[in-house]
């Protein structure tokens, strides 16, 4: 994050937003595949979280959207690999500048796979820096209660429709 936020000359926000940042740890479980089909473990989304942080087991099945559609298998390079991921609000605290993941997990094979995730949610309401503003980038999104926005988001609901600015 400190990078991102140094690459954008906008560090000077960085120690406020991450002293409004709320941790939330999830485990996950996807059954083995019956009869050695391959099945959609979860559905295509992005997250809701400001950035994701995600491990899993030896069992691969995340992934990753392409910007031409193309859907590529995160194979980790090693057992302690992790991927992390920008999300809906990164996305809006950005300008839209940071694109969300588009991920899903398509199970195959013949063991039930675990991952944890690392999920940040800002506290507070979230605003788009003035650096991050002009006519190239004109603002896209309207200040917004991230926790509110979480406990709305539901799978096909786009921070756009929650917090866009219409043209």
């Amino acid at each position: 994050m400190k990078m991102v936020f140094q690459n954008y000359g906008v560090d000077k926000y960085y120690d406020s937003h991450v002293g409004s940042t709320q941790y939330v740890t999830g485990c996950s479980k996807y059954k083995k595949p019956e009869k050695h089909e391959d099945y959609l473990g979860f559905t295509i989304h992005t997250d809701g979280s400001f950035s994701t942080i995600l491990h899993q087991n030896e069992v691969n099945g995340l992934e990753i959207q392409t910007k031409d559609g193309q859907w590529v298998l995160y194979e980790p390079s090693s057992h302690s690999s992790f991927i992390y991921l920008a999300a809906d609000a990164f996305k809006a605290w950005s300008n839209g500048r940071i694109h969300p993941c588009c991920h899903r997990v398509m199970m195959s094979g013949n063991k039930a796979r675990f991952s944890v995730g690392l999920f940040t949610f800002d506290k507070g309401v979230i605003h788009v820096p003035d650096e991050l503003i002009d006519e190239e980038h004109p603002l896209r999104y309207k200040p917004f209660n991230h926790l509110e926005y979480r406990s709305a988001k539901k799978i096909d609901y786009s921070i756009e429709a929650h917090c866009g600015v219409s043209s």
